[in-house]
């Protein structure tokens, strides 16, 4: 079976990219065959612990026909971005409910069916809508709700995620589709997880970040979630051409918008923070998921001060990611002991992830001077430089990495690397460390961890491709003025075309004009001499 199946992934992989290149699309300004290089030597260093549907043989087949090239002057970022598609690729899972994304490589006993999770499926169709396949997240939307999938085991932004793909691939059919369950499954987290106060309630371990200071009870995430997914569910009904429905939808979210600005925002702190179920203080600190809100464009300009402590060292600044808990405060620990995945200080992709789609969402959608396009940068070379395998030397024992003492100088060796949690200040991955010296079992657990994004941090907020429902495409780089001379984003899906992004400043490295530019399906339909927003219609289809 798992043979057979191998064979069928990599002959569509193949399939597509003989296609694309009958079409012309796949040489467009980035030629894939300069990037293999970096399949190459991926797999020349990886242990394939694990085999899903796209072995490592063809990897490169399968990217080459799926993933939109990315290529930069910061080889180390542009080396990331290939990583993330090559470890994405490995969580392609054919089933027999059809294709679906996995969390973990090998299974673990607290998955569902197909070893599937729903924790990070929220992260997985914003990653995944840039693909040329459409099969697979359609399989997957499916699988959630009507092929054995429990979408309420974790908390999940579904409604969410699904639309802000239909807003990549320009179609709405599935998502239409599904809303009968995606309302349903909205109302049934009101039903048994609404407090008293109209708010939602998790347990943190339930939310994904078990052993947090701010513990359970009325917290951000799930409001958030609940409030972004009434958000889409009423703009698709719109879309659909039921407004009544519609503003009912939206009159849902404005309510909870209210609750959770009133009820979870500390005004002395500046900061959305955890409220006990009942009532009660809120909680003394502030932590990381207190920016999921922006993910989902809850806030209101006044709460644009919550942002300082991103950057504030005694916040949640530090060399490898962001704190998921302020350092200033008395319960912020980075430990090498108990629980394996504490959210209580160390640095979270997954968290990481929803902050920089958060900051993205401020920089681009409201009028603020709290932080700034170099400071997005900043975080996300952080990220950048969080995903590596650091092999310390022998004198650097355990008590030396839980002191949080070192940093950047202190590293042996690295090759790019993706697992669960890591020590903010030193970079070591901190549950594969404690399983290791723990010895135990799966094989290499976080290995290749598919809970968080990444390329899609880089498509929709540093190149700054905003998708959206209508037939418009907006670009709008949060890459800081004079950081590159050039960059290229190329062959992209977009509502059925090809979409390239060009920042060539002086014309001379692409040889096609100086400035920013939008090309889709090779032809020019915007631009500008300065990194800005650039704004051009769609073409038709060709063929119509």
């Amino acid at each position: 079976m798992k043979s057979e199946t191998m064979r069928v992934g990599l002959l569509a992989a193949l399939a597509l990219v003989g296609a694309l290149e009958r079409s012309g699309a796949a040489e467009g300004v980035l030629g894939a065959g300069r990037f293999r290089a970096y399949a190459d030597g991926f797999a020349a260093g990886d242990r394939e612990t694990v085999v899903n549907a796209i072995p490592n043989a063809a990897a490169w087949e399968w990217m080459a026909a799926n993933v939109p090239r990315f290529e930069c002057p910061d080889k180390k970022l542009e080396e990331v971005y290939w990583f993330r598609w090559w470890t994405f690729r490995k969580h392609l899972k054919e089933t027999v409910d059809g294709w679906i994304v996995t969390e973990f490589l090998p299974a673990v006993p607290w998955a569902g069916k197909h070893n599937s999770i729903n924790c990070p499926a929220g992260h997985h169709f914003r990653e995944g809508r840039w693909i040329h396949d459409r099969r697979v997240l359609d399989d997957y939307a499916v699988f959630w709700f009507r092929k054995g999938g429990e979408p309420r085991k974790y908390s999940f932004w579904a409604a969410d995620a699904m639309e802000a793909r239909a807003r990549v691939i320009g179609d709405d059919g599935l998502v239409r589709d599904l809303l009968p369950e995606l309302k349903a499954n909205w109302e049934a987290w009101a039903g048994d997880h609404r407090d008293e106060s109209g708010l939602y309630w998790q347990n943190d371990g339930n939310d994904g970040m078990e052993v947090s200071v701010g513990g359970s009870g009325c917290r951000a995430t799930l409001n958030s979630y609940q409030y972004g997914d009434a958000v889409a569910i009423a703009a698709v009904l719109d879309r659909a051409g039921k407004r009544e429905e519609a503003e009912e939808w939206r009159g849902k979210a404005a309510a909870l918008r209210e609750l959770v600005e009133k009820r979870l925002w500390d005004a002395e702190a500046e900061f959305f923070k955890v409220r006990p179920r009942g009532g009660g203080e809120l909680a003394g600190v502030r932590e990381l998921h207190g920016y999921v809100p922006w993910c989902f464009h809850l806030p209101g300009p006044d709460k644009s001060g919550a942002w300082r402590q991103l950057m504030d060292p005694e916040g949640f600044r530090a060399p490898f990611g962001p704190t998921t808990a302020e350092q200033r405060h008395a319960g912020f620990r980075v430990a090498y002991e108990g629980h394996e995945c504490q959210w209580n200080g160390p640095s979270w992709p997954f968290a990481t992830s929803q902050t920089l789609t958060a900051m993205a969402n401020l920089l681009h959608d409201y009028r603020q001077d709290v932080v700034s396009r170099k400071d997005y940068w900043e975080v996300l070379q952080g990220y950048v430089r969080s995903h590596r395998f650091r092999q310390l030397p022998p004198e650097r024992a355990e008590g030396d990495l839980a002191d949080g003492a070192g940093g950047l100088e202190r590293v042996e060796s690295e090759r790019p690397w993706i697992d669960e949690n890591l020590n903010p200040y030193t970079g070591d991955w901190i549950a594969r460390t404690l399983l290791k010296q723990r010895r135990q079992a799966p094989d290499e657990r976080g290995k290749d961890y598919n809970h968080s994004t990444f390329c899609d941090l880089v498509i929709s907020g540093l190149v700054g491709l905003r998708p959206r429902a209508d037939d418009v495409v907006e670009v709008s780089p949060l890459l800081p003025e004079g950081e590159w001379d050039w960059f290229c984003l190329d062959h992209v899906p977009y509502h059925g075309r090809v979409l390239t992004v060009i920042w060539d400043r002086d014309g001379t490295h692409y040889g096609r004009g100086a400035g920013l530019q939008v090309l889709v399906d090779g032809e020019r339909v915007g631009g500008a001499e300065r990194l800005g927003v650039v704004r051009g219609k769609l073409p038709e289809r060709r063929g119509r």
